[in-house]
């Protein structure tokens, strides 16, 4: 480092000129205009949002062209010009001398602002007159190169106190009997500098005949007498003081101030508050130190590329408001909530500079994807005449977020399948983020009946017919707790085939007395609670969701019983793209439970392999173990087993059945779209499903 950079660095208030992350500091006196004569700003050039996420740099480059733009403290007199022009020579020494990394840039241009500044502050007396006495930098150049190689006769230290004589002392490498060079006084200066406890320093010589007598001229620190932090909201007071564990009535030490000081951006980073900047440090002449904060605001927020979705329904989701310091963790959360709601392509949020200083204005470009469903079915046959079926839905109903879904089917023949089903989904009723959701439905179909062998029992026309009411509220990010009334009428209609006869013959006061016992009318209650902390909703990476639901059967119902359950799911990445998904749950269910309320086992959402609904009971185990793995864009594939079964009696089943197998999931417009090939005890099956699994 040269001697002009010494200067640079030495005239500095002691933690500019070594905390390069500091954008401005100043020296102020009683008496004299508050937090004047110092202060340095450094820009950089804005970059632009990677498409998912938040980058620290990339709010650390847009606050810096913030503070490119703001306005110079003092800027119209002549020491803050002459400051910056010390700020540019230190930029190009800094170019010219070997590779550094852009904090250390940073530092000497900040060293170089406050050079100029500080020495035109004639209101400290103190640093007048050392800003008198001290020679130019040329002089000291000059004079430092004349006494090459001449015996140092000895080393006085001018201005140092006791506090600080013996750190002083052993800082040096060069030693009485030494021969003096000029690198050695460039390495001693700065680690003397590098002891924190001096403002500046210069060197001087006295020719003796045994050689030279080397002196430094030493300005100390001043004594610290408070502390005091000010422009912190989020973080508490006392926690950033503990983080500055500096103590009063002791001479302030720069470095230990830098080291300390780091500690409140890393807490301030670690929270997420990326735009968060120590943007001034002023100590007056009595030893007030005051640290100000600038937390950096979020002025505004855009949405962009949505033609369809009312900008309201992403801004909903967003985890911070306006006013608010930026954070990174919350802006991420915003982006997954964004993502979750299953209506875009690419969600994508761009950090652009605000207004104000360090304001940033968080930008959300979109891109739309079809959310509207459409499908018609039709046939005619001379015995049930026209035979048709019509399904109709949006998870984005004319861009509102809310999501309706119509199916109506019809047949010439009534006891042939028909009926129709209504759901209307509404996300947020009230500013507490209420979720509504009602179903209507009326339908009659066609249902097989296997044993837990899965042995054909017979098949017969099902219908079921009523509606349920759901309300969600949040509880807090994470969690959410779930109400539903359910009021559901199931009835055997008609027989339609027959395997063996497991209820007895069908025209038997045997199978009249199971259709009795289980169709009839079900009305409940269904409290749960739900904490999901998945990465995407729709192909979770990380988190899981863990549910726990109550159910309560009566009210005027034909059945009454009890249920609970319990789920979890977890997802852990195993590589780039590559997870490792489970899944546990277990249900318990007491009194008279109908065909409709008992836990049904088996089939693409359950235990794979097996049938549909092939094993049935009280209690319900179920596990499943999955490795999920990218084929081609919008492709995975995954290798699967599962473990479970249902039963009537005791805690666990008497026989547990398992299947492995391999599937493959495609993202299409329509939604996931999920095949399956499961072999279990009973051999292998094909499952398909859209919607895409657990």
């Amino acid at each position: 480092m040269t001697k002009k950079n010494y200067r640079k660095l030495a005239c500095a208030v002691a933690l500019a000129t070594s905390f390069a992350s500091l954008p401005g500091v100043s020296s102020a006196e009683e008496g004299n205009e508050p937090e004047t004569a110092v202060t340095a700003q450094a820009g950089e050039a804005a970059a632009q949002q990677s498409p998912e996420t938040v980058t620290a740099q990339d709010a650390e480059n847009v606050a810096s062209q913030n503070a490119e733009a703001a306005p110079q403290g003092d800027a119209d007199t002549a020491a803050a010009q002459d400051g910056e022009a010390a700020a540019r020579q230190s930029d190009e020494a800094a170019d010219a001398a070997a590779p550094q990394d852009a904090s250390e840039a940073t530092l000497q241009q900040a060293a170089g602002d406050e050079a100029g500044k500080v020495a035109a502050d004639a209101g400290n007396d103190r640093i007048r007159d050392w800003a008198k006495l001290r020679p130019t930098e040329e002089a000291i150049e000059a004079y430092k190169k004349k006494y090459e190689g001449k015996t140092i006769v000895d080393i006085e230290l001018d201005g140092a106190t006791d506090a600080t004589r013996a750190t002083a002392e052993k800082a040096g490498k060069l030693h009485a009997g030494d021969k003096y060079t000029a690198a050695g006084l460039d390495e001693d200066m700065a680690a003397l500098l590098d002891t924190g406890y001096y403002y500046d320093l210069f060197p001087s010589f006295e020719e003796v005949p045994e050689g030279v007598v080397l002196t430094y001229h030493l300005l100390e620190n001043p004594v610290l007498k408070s502390l005091k932090i000010t422009g912190n909201t989020v973080e508490k007071t006392e926690d950033l003081l503990a983080l500055v564990p500096l103590r009063t009535g002791e001479l302030l030490n720069s470095v230990e101030l830098r080291r300390d000081v780091q500690r409140i951006q890393e807490r301030y980073r670690a929270d997420g508050y990326i735009l968060a900047k120590i943007t001034d440090l002023n100590i007056d002449k009595a030893g007030n130190l005051t640290i100000k904060i600038n937390e950096g605001t979020i002025e505004g927020f855009k949405v962009k590329g949505n033609k369809k979705t009312k900008d309201y329904v992403i801004l909903r989701e967003m985890r911070q408001k306006v006013g608010e310091p930026f954070n990174a963790k919350k802006t991420q959360r915003s982006w997954q909530r964004v993502n979750n709601l299953g209506f875009f392509e690419e969600v994508n949020p761009k950090i652009v500079p605000g207004v104000n200083p360090n304001a940033v204005v968080v930008e959300w470009d979109v891109k739309e994807k079809r959310t509207g469903t459409f499908s018609v079915g039709a046939g005619y046959s001379s015995q049930d005449g026209v035979i048709g079926m019509l399904s109709v839905g949006d998870t984005n109903f004319r861009g509102t977020g809310d999501a309706v879904s119509i199916t109506y089917e019809v047949s010439g023949d009534d006891t042939d399948a028909h009926g129709y089903s209504v759901s209307y989904r509404h996300p947020w009723i009230d500013q507490k983020q209420t979720v509504g959701t009602i179903r209507v439905y009326n339908r009659t179909y066609e249902y097989d009946d296997y044993n837990d062998d899965g042995d054909y029992i017979e098949s017969y026309m099902r219908k079921y017919s009523g509606g349920e009411i759901t309300l969600g509220r949040p509880v807090s990010e994470y969690s959410t707790n779930y109400i539903t009334l359910r009021n559901r009428k199931d009835k055997y209609c008609r027989l339609t085939g027959i395997g063996n006869e497991e209820h007895g013959a069908y025209d038997s006061a045997q199978h009249k007395a199971w259709v009795d016992y289980n169709f009839g009318l079900t009305r409940s209650l269904t409290l749960s609670h739900v904490t999901d902390t998945r990465d995407n909703i729709y192909f979770p990476t990380t988190g899981g969701r863990v549910s726990l639901t109550g159910e309560i059967g009566g009210f005027g119902g034909g059945f009454s019983y009890r249920k609970a359950d319990v789920e979890d799911q977890r997802y852990f990445k195993a590589g780039h793209a590559q997870v490792w998904a489970l899944r546990g749950q277990y249900g318990w269910g007491s009194g008279h439970l109908s065909e409709f309320s008992r836990y049904k086992v088996g089939g693409q959402d359950s235990l794979r392999g097996y049938r549909d609904d092939q094993f049935r009971g009280e209690r319900m185990f179920l596990a499943t173990l999955e490795y999920r793995f990218p084929i081609v864009s919008k492709v995975q594939g995954a290798l699967f087993t599962d473990w479970g079964g249902a039963w009537d009696d005791g805690l666990w089943p008497d026989e547990v059945k398992g299947s492995v197998g391999i599937g493959m999931s495609l993202t299409t417009p329509l939604g996931p779209i999920r095949l399956d090939y499961g072999r279990g005890s009973d051999g292998g099956r094909i499952h398909f499903s859209v919607g895409g699994t657990f």
